[in-house]
């Protein structure tokens, strides 16, 4: 027949949609990870973006969030190169597990695996990278410099070359570390890419102190220090005790450290009472070592008789390693033993006493011993180690190994910096930045 009849239409027409919802059923489906969708066109066709769409991978270290802008900036670990990428509400955060977090649970110094979409420069996914480690809050740690390297416990690990350091969120530098620092390290494999300081240090300085120059001040468990004039002191930030004693007198105060803030803590109501002293016995081994108090030989074949108050051991022996440590005379009699041990090889010289001899101007052109020459910012107060030495630029006695160096100026942020020096036979010079005001 040459026309269809109405019947046969309809089943044609029945069969027409089978076979559209056929083809489109078994049609292959776009995933999420499929970043592009291009409609033809030849060359000028465009992508398609929307949750979930990506064309880049990296893992890299968070520098910096702006939650005003709603960016936040990535180093990375490849190319050290920064770029900054757009977050949104359709952006996910999670940690190494996959576990859902919030953007407040990112920190600078994270190391993450991120997804993005280059050419928006919007972020798609960070994750906390499965494959980096992290020592959170570690106390005992030591920095060479000088091979960037650092020892966290008993293992070796190298600093890399672009690390990034954090205090408070804002980047600084590795010099501004004091030792007194709790820090967290964060890295992949041997190397150390972050470190982020997670309790700094403030200032202590003493008021009313000049009938206590000469005697002793703790702070907490971890600071004994000679009590000097004008000195200032670097200490953890947090809540303290402070002892002060000197020839049996003294007392006890409360004080609380800020970070990177100064506290002057006035003793001068502290009363100075009747000298006392204590008879204490030493048992020295060996018994050919020889015992110093306060830099003063003694005589240990009998009972020694020292004021209360914190006095400095070093013992000594021929092909021993000698013993520092500090002793706190309270009673009327005690006993110590002293033990030292073996050295592979002699000692061929005695510990160097420390010489707080300074130079002011353009230095002592005289000294006979090499010196560190701090030469900016100038008209400065310096601190050697808690111990003022004179206005900048000045020069103090060159004595190899770690020294803090703090710097203040009336009107500005106090700023402290731990040099490294070396043993060359030859002067050094630090020039730091000028001081913010306050």
């Amino acid at each position: 027949m040459r026309y269809m009849t109405d019947k046969m239409k309809k089943t044609a027409y029945v069969i027409l949609l089978f076979s559209i919802a056929f083809l489109i059923g078994c049609s292959p489906k776009k995933t999420e990870t499929q970043p592009k969708e291009t409609v033809s066109g030849g060359e000028s066709g465009f992508i398609l973006t929307g949750p979930g769409s990506y064309d880049s991978a990296d893992t890299a270290v968070v520098v910096r969030i702006d939650r005003t802008d709603k960016t936040i900036t990535f180093l990375n670990l490849e190319v050290s190169k920064n770029y900054t990428l757009q977050y949104d509400g359709t952006s996910v955060f999670s940690d190494k597990y996959g576990q859902s977090l919030s953007l407040e649970q990112i920190r600078e110094g994270d190391i993450v695996d991120v997804t993005f979409l280059k050419s928006k420069k919007k972020l798609n996914t960070l994750m906390l990278s499965a494959g980096s480690w992290s020592n959170e809050e570690v106390n005992r740690y030591s920095f060479d410099t000088g091979i960037k390297n650092v020892t966290i416990g008993e293992n070796i690990y190298k600093l890399s070359e672009d690390i990034k350091i954090f205090s408070d969120g804002e980047e600084i530098e590795m010099m501004d570390i004091n030792e007194t620092d709790v820090l967290t390290f964060r890295g992949i494999d041997s190397t150390v890419n972050s470190i982020v300081v997670e309790k700094g240090h403030g200032y202590l300085r003493l008021s009313g102190d000049e009938k206590f120059i000469g005697g002793w001040i703790e702070v907490g468990q971890g600071i004994i220090h000679p009590i000097t004039e004008d000195m200032l002191l670097t200490v953890p930030e947090g809540k303290y005790q402070v002892l002060i004693s000197v020839t049996g007198g003294g007392g006890a105060k409360n004080v609380i450290i800020n970070r990177n803030e100064e506290v002057t803590l006035d003793i001068g109501d502290l009363e100075v009472e009747e000298t006392q002293f204590g008879q204490v016995i030493f048992a020295l081994n060996p018994s050919t070592a020889s015992l110093y108090i306060d830099g003063n030989l003694v005589d240990t074949s009998g009972p020694v008789t020292l004021e209360y108050g914190i006095h400095q051991l070093i013992a000594r022996a021929s092909g021993y390693s000698s013993v520092t440590s500090y002793l706190k005379v309270a009673e009327p009699t005690a006993g110590i033993e002293i033990t030292l041990d073996a050295d592979e090889e002699e000692e061929e010289d005695e510990d160097k006493e420390e010489d707080t001899s300074v130079s002011s101007g353009n230095g002592n052109t005289t000294a006979s011993y090499y010196q560190v020459h701090i030469d900016a910012p100038s008209g400065v107060e310096v601190y050697v180690d808690g111990n003022y030495i004179g206005i900048s630029p000045i020069s103090f006695k060159k004595v190899e190994g770690p020294h803090v160096i703090t710097l203040r100026k009336t009107g500005f942020e106090t700023r402290s910096y731990t040099i490294q020096v070396d043993d060359e036979k030859k002067d050094v010079t630090f020039s730091f930045v000028e001081l913010v005001p306050n």
